[in-house]
């Protein structure tokens, strides 16, 4: 007969190398995600394409949190900067400036999207080609203040993942073009 008295604890030792294996392993480029040390859903995630020249692009993604998140940051090898950034009206001129952070409520989609709230490399250390992949770390912050990482490896295009030919975007730097210096 088996002692069973030890596999609760063995259950739970499997359980966290699964959520430490989960919060290593990169996605799959275009994969969706459920990282369950993070309780964060990936989807759709990509990065805009890149010209010889242009110093800065956006990454876009739908973040759908299950518990209290907060996302703090990122960081990627691509860009010497990288932020959270959101794009919205200032009277009748479109105005893009940094944000501390994103709160994600639980269950509630958010997306990252061009236009809108989204990620911003800076200083990118190379073109970013169309096809290629970029990785890039997600910063959260739980609830209780405690900082989470979920590495992501996103694809690179010229525009959002199922979108069609003819929406906007067809340049490289599309709809994400700005005129300010960082």
């Amino acid at each position: 007969m088996t002692d069973c008295k030890n596999l609760p604890a063995a259950v739970a030792r499997l359980r966290r190398l699964f959520l430490c294996v989960a919060l290593v392993l990169p996605l799959a480029p275009g994969a969706s995600a459920l990282a369950q040390g993070t309780a964060l859903k990936i989807e759709g995630a990509w990065v805009r394409a890149s010209v010889p020249g242009q110093s800065g692009t956006g990454g876009f993604m739908r973040l759908t949190a299950s518990e209290p998140l907060t996302l703090v940051g990122l960081q990627t090898p691509a860009a010497g900067v990288a932020e959270l950034h959101e794009m919205k009206m200032d009277g009748d001129v479109m105005r893009m400036r940094a944000v501390s952070e994103i709160v994600l409520v639980p269950g509630k989609p958010f997306d990252l999207r061009p236009g809108g709230h989204h990620l911003m490399l800076m200083g990118l250390k190379a073109p970013l080609k169309e096809g290629s992949t970029v990785p890039v770390t997600l910063v959260l912050r739980d609830a209780r203040g405690a900082e989470r990482r979920l590495p992501v490896q996103m694809p690179v295009a010229l525009r959002a993942p199922g979108a069609a030919a003819s929406s906007s975007g067809s340049s490289p730097a599309g709809a994400h073009q700005h005129g300010h210096k960082h």
